[in-house]
C-alpha cells in the first residue's frame, strides 16, 4: 500500500453532520450546519424550485464573488464556494450558528451585553459595507445573530451586488433600520435606556433629512458626542487661542526689564564685587 492510499484509507469523509436550519432559511436560499473534516461550517444553497434556473445559479455565483472578499469580525466570511453532496451547489461559511436577535426579541432575552453590541459592533458591519459599497438587503434582527459560542454579533446575508457608489437613500435607509432594530431590542428589556431611545427615534424620522446625516454622525450621538458639540469645542479653543495672542501683542502684557536697569543692575553689582575683593 502507497502513502496515497494510506491517506485516502484514513481520511474521514468530506462532509458530515448535514443539518437543514429552517429557522435561517431565506428568501431563495435554504440554509444548513455541516462539518467538513470535522470542522462546523454553514451552508448556503438555492432551494429546490430555482436549483436548475441559470438565472439563479448565476445570482449565487455573483453573491459569492461579491461578498467573498469582504473581512470583518461582524459580518459572517465566506470560505468556499463548492457542491456539497447531498446538498448542491453552496455558498460555505464560517460557523455562526446560534440565536437571531428575532428570537431573542420574542423571548425577552436581550441582554444589556447585547445592547452594547448592537451599539458599536452592528454599526461598524454597517459602516463596513457602505464603505465597500455593497448592495444589501435590509438590517434586520433576523439578519442579525449572537453566536451561541462567545456570543458575538454577526450580520448575515450581506449583500448580493457591488457598485461604485451606494445612493444616499440607501444609506439613509441603514440609518432608518438601525434605529427600527435599536428600538426593538429596547423596547423588548425591562432596562430603560434613555439616550438610545432617543437616538433611534431620530434614525427613524419620517422625513430623512430630520435623521443622522451618516453613520459617523450618528457613530458619534451613540458615543455620547455630537458633531455640533465638537465644533463648538474647536471654536472656542480657537477663541481662546486668539485672546492669550491678542493679550500677548498688547500693551498689557508683561514688560521684559529696561536695558538701563539691566546694566545698573550689572554695575551695582560690579562694585560690589570690587569691594569685597579690596576687603580681601
Amino acid at each position: 500500500m502507497n502513502i496515497e492510499q494510506t491517506i485516502t484509507h484514513a481520511s474521514p469523509e468530506k462532509w458530515t453532520e448535514i443539518e437543514l436550519l429552517p429557522e435561517w432559511d431565506e428568501e431563495f436560499y435554504d440554509v444548513y450546519t455541516a462539518k467538513k473534516f470535522g470542522k462546523w461550517h454553514m451552508l448556503k444553497t438555492l432551494k429546490a424550485q430555482y436549483k436548475d434556473d441559470p438565472e439563479y445559479q448565476s445570482m449565487i455565483r455573483k453573491e459569492f464573488d461579491v461578498r467573498y472578499n469582504l473581512t470583518h469580525p461582524n459580518i459572517v466570511i465566506i470560505t468556499d464556494f463548492e457542491d456539497v453532496p447531498g446538498v448542491g451547489l453552496s455558498i460555505i461559511t464560517d460557523d455562526v450558528y446560534g440565536h437571531s436577535l428575532r428570537k431573542l426579541i420574542d423571548e425577552h432575552s436581550v441582554t444589556p451585553a447585547m445592547i452594547e453590541q448592537l451599539r458599536h459592533d452592528l454599526l461598524s458591519a454597517i459602516d463596513y459595507i457602505q464603505t465597500h459599497h455593497i448592495v444589501h438587503r435590509p438590517i434586520s434582527p433576523e439578519r442579525i445573530y449572537f453566536t451561541e459560542i462567545g456570543g458575538k454579533l454577526k450580520l448575515i446575508d450581506v449583500g448580493f451586488d457591488q457598485r461604485g457608489n451606494l445612493e444616499p437613500a440607501e444609506t439613509s435607509e441603514d440609518i432608518y433600520n438601525y434605529g427600527v432594530v435599536l428600538k426593538e431590542a429596547i423596547d423588548s428589556m425591562e432596562e430603560k435606556y434613555p439616550l438610545l431611545q432617543k437616538i433611534a427615534e431620530r434614525c427613524t424620522h419620517p422625513n430623512p433629512r430630520m435623521r443622522y446625516r451618516d453613520v459617523s454622525d450618528l457613530h458619534l450621538a451613540l458615543e455620547r458626542r455630537s458633531s455640533n458639540r465638537l465644533y463648538l469645542l474647536c471654536i472656542i479653543f480657537l477663541a481662546i487661542m486668539s485672546l492669550v495672542l491678542a493679550w500677548l501683542n498688547s500693551p498689557y502684557r508683561p514688560q521684559p526689564p529696561e536695558k538701563e536697569s539691566i546694566e545698573n543692575v550689572s554695575s551695582h553689582d560690579n562694585d560690589l564685587s570690587m569691594t569685597e575683593f579690596k576687603k580681601q
